[in-house]
């Protein structure tokens, strides 16, 4: 069986239930290395490469188009007016954001699973240098002067402040969690700094980030401003006189029980505006009902103010609004009106379908064009602003079908499968990973088993799923559970979800950040490593091999695959069997534990394991934990 997938053969094979899965299975079985999510094998042994279009930008002179080709790992150059292809520069891994010097010779390329960013000559369109940043740089941007660039750190929470003209890291500004994309003011005088993951706050109360305000001439943190109930921030755009800016976020609504969509939802999509046009930041929903903007990402305002365009992952659409109606709202209803589905009624006047998971939005000159990365159908989106029309669709070079593992990816970001296309895989696990965030999940009870959003990375072989060990297999976990518990509408076919497990199997983790690069391990690891592994306490006891922190955790990923009644059962839990979650970069993943009322990871043993039932843990002293600590985040 072919790993293309044409619309044909999906159709007739519906039927070849047995022939499908035991395929999947030997795809599963024989991947012994990691294909990437962009890259898949055809039987013939061909590699199809997906552009994977996530950013564009126009040179200065307005005669070129550079396209973020997140798949390829590259930038590719083409004809600002025929689209037409002229070079395609290689550049890191994964690459999320680019921006240009303030004299448009250079072209500043943020790697994210490098650690670099690329410089690229625009005269000669080639790579000049390569300068290593930390961890996970997922935008760059470099200010008038050209005395700076700062580059926003998505592991470390923070802003890095590079010497424009060697790289060198002068300082780093604290961030939020999750520092992602950054947008320079209209007179460059400020950087706004948006998060895709929610800072930490206590157990059970509502999600916050922030927009962290950077002062670009002192290069200091200005102002955080706060966006209550806003777990991940994308895109940030502002009108060119800059007194109206406009924030993309998602609202999730994870503190009532995930009750059926029709009963409400799961999030609220929508924009938080700030300035002087408005005053106080105030967040306005795009959904209405039977009609959601799922996973607002790129935002874009026309020159003369009169529109507000915001791409919609989930939806596959562009949210049209009108500005002064907008406007108007805001100051005849005060206040945050996130949650009505009515409200948008009132300046949403199109929404615009494109192709799958849009991403970054770009105004051509005038603003009477709007391009679109469509990122997993390697295509561009031409808008007419005037009309709101898509008067072209400009394809990237690459493969015309479909892989196994490009239908799984368009399955996972996709909302069209469940209830009024409310929600799709990707609104819990931001780019394929995790939210930072506890759910009540209605299969267990309302208000039983409240659970922490575990990461997918690299979960391939860890099964069972689930907290309570209660899905054996993915086909299980993405299939019939999602579908009556989440989606409420459409089940998936045979194919499809053969698609959408290939996929999930597939996801590499991120590179570890904490483990030493030639595999020597520091003093505080290795004595860390030794107490992860001992058998003994301190006082020469034995430690049960059942309260061994190596015999739960063990193998590559860090565990055993075994439930344990670790003395973290609350009274809102159904069970204290809990199922041992995998190790793979657990130090960026919390909280922990599984309801998330670990904040850190000492206080897993500080403040959660009086009794000595999650590992031996109370003859260490605090140095002890440390190593412990230092030990575990190399995983």
């Amino acid at each position: 069986m072919s790993l293309l997938r044409s619309g044909s053969a999906r159709a007739a094979a519906v039927t070849a239930v047995v022939l499908v899965c035991s395929w999947a299975i030997a795809v599963w079985k024989d991947s012994g290395t990691v294909v990437s999510a962009a890259t898949s094998r055809a039987q013939t042994g061909e590699v199809l490469e997906y552009a994977s279009p996530v950013e564009m930008l126009f040179s200065l002179s307005g005669r070129q188009l550079y396209v973020l080709c997140q798949g390829t790992g590259e930038v590719r150059v083409l004809d600002a007016t025929t689209y037409a292809e002229r070079k395609r520069i290689q550049v890191g891994r994964s690459p999320r954001g680019l921006s240009l010097s303030a004299n448009g010779e250079l072209l500043y390329v943020a790697n994210s699973w490098d650690d670099t960013i690329s410089v690229i000559d625009t005269k000669n369109l080639s790579v000049s240098a390569t300068w290593p940043v930390s961890a996970e740089p997922s935008s760059v941007v470099a200010d008038r002067t050209g005395r700076y660039i700062y580059v926003a750190n998505r592991i470390s929470n923070d802003v890095a402040v590079l010497d424009a003209r060697t790289g060198m890291e002068e300082k780093r500004l604290a961030a939020g969690r999750g520092a992602s994309y950054i947008t320079a003011s209209p007179d460059a005088s400020k950087l706004y700094v948006t998060h895709v993951y929610p800072n930490l706050t206590p157990l059970r109360t509502a999600p916050e980030s922030e927009i962290t305000v950077i002062d670009v001439r002192r290069a200091v943190v200005a102002e955080r401003i706060a966006l209550p109930y806003i777990a991940h921030g994308f895109h940030v755009t502002f009108s060119a006189d800059g007194n109206l800016g406009a924030a993309a976020g998602l609202h999730p609504k994870n503190l009532p029980p995930l009750a059926h969509l029709e009963h409400g939802g799961a999030f609220a999509d929508s924009i938080t505006v700030f300035g002087s046009d408005v005053g106080q930041p105030v967040e306005l929903p795009l959904d209405e009902l039977e009609r959601y903007s799922v996973r607002p990402f790129g935002v874009a305002i026309t020159p003369d103010k009169s529109r507000l365009f915001v791409t919609c992952g989930g939806s596959e659409e562009v949210t049209v609004i009108d500005v002064p109606r907008m406007l108007r709202y805001v100051h005849a209803h005060p206040g945050s009106h996130a949650t009505d589905l009515s409200a948008s009624a009132n300046y949403v006047v199109a929404r615009v379908k494109v192709g799958h998971d849009p991403r970054g939005a770009l105004l051509a000159r005038g603003g009477t064009k709007l391009l679109v990365a469509n990122r997993l159908d390697d295509t561009m989106s031409v808008i007419d602003t005037r009309t709101n029309r898509v008067t072209s669709t400009v394809p990237l070079a690459g493969p015309r079908e479909n892989s196994v593992l490009r239908n799984g990816e368009q399955t996972f970001y996709t909302a069209r499968y469940s209830f009024q296309g409310q929600i799709g895989c990707a609104n819990c696990h931001i780019d394929s990973t995790f939210d930072g965030l506890q759910w009540d999940l209605e299969p267990d009870g309302f208000g039983r088993d409240i659970v922490d959003n575990r990461p997918i990375e690299a979960v391939k072989d860890t099964e069972p799923y689930k907290w309570n060990g209660g899905n054996p297999n993915l086909p299980t976990e993405c299939g019939p559970r999602t579908e009556k518990f989440f989606w409420r509408a459409e089940n998936y076919d045979d194919l499809t979800l053969t698609d959408l497990v290939v996929y999930v199997r597939s996801l590499p983790p991120r590179p570890n950040r904490s483990r030493p690069a030639n595999g020597e391990f520091s003093a505080a690891q290795e004595r860390g490593r030794a107490l992860f592994n001992r058998t003994t306490d301190k006082f020469h006891n034995p430690i049960a091999e059942g309260n061994r922190c190596g015999y739960c955790h063990s193998g590559a990923k860090g565990t055993n695959q075994k439930s344990f009644d670790v003395g973290t059962k609350r009274a809102s839990d159904n069970t204290g069997l809990l199922d041992t979650p995998q190790l793979i970069n657990i130090a960026i993943t919390g909280p922990y534990l599984h309801d998330g009322s670990a904040q850190t990871l000492e206080q897993i043993w500080t403040v959660f394991n009086p009794e000595d039932k999650h590992g031996r843990t109370n003859d260490l002293t605090k140095d002890e934990l440390n190593d412990l600590i230092e030990y575990l985040r190399t995983r």
